[in-house]
């Protein structure tokens, strides 16, 4: 499997995710959106984004590993986040995409929502490709 990812030069150049990656790979790996739950179903850190989005990272990382794909073979990631503010949530959400994804910088679309699961502040899917 390889990863091009690619900044433009006539495009800014996103400190924490690649503006296009172009993937070369046999499968193709969709990961449903992860949501902040323990191996239970309940819910992790209740009104607390940064609990949260660790748990959201940490169970994104696991769905990978099942498909036997690494977080370096993601591709793209969608972030959902509630009552989405800028200045204050991509700082948290960005420490908890790093501990998972370390200098791999997929390319991403972040959506602030008006909603998810009762007192779920962050959702987070996936696509890898690998071989």
């Amino acid at each position: 499997m390889m990863l091009e990812c690619i900044n433009p030069k006539d495009l800014p150049t996103p400190q924490t995710y690649t503006q296009v990656v172009v993937a070369t790979g046999s499968k193709m790996v969709f990961v449903s959106g992860q949501e902040p739950e323990d191996i239970n179903g309940k819910l992790v850190g209740p009104g607390d984004l940064a609990t949260q989005a660790r748990q959201v990272f940490d169970n994104l990382g696991r769905a990978l590993a099942a498909a036997g794909a690494q977080s370096a073979q993601v591709t793209r990631i969608t972030i959902y986040v509630v009552n989405y503010k800028r200045d204050e949530c991509l700082p948290i959400i960005e420490k908890a995409r790093i501990a998972l994804f370390g200098d791999h910088k997929p390319a991403d679309v972040v959506l602030g929502v008006a909603a998810l699961s009762p007192g779920y502040l962050i959702e987070v899917d996936a696509i890898a490709i690998i071989d």
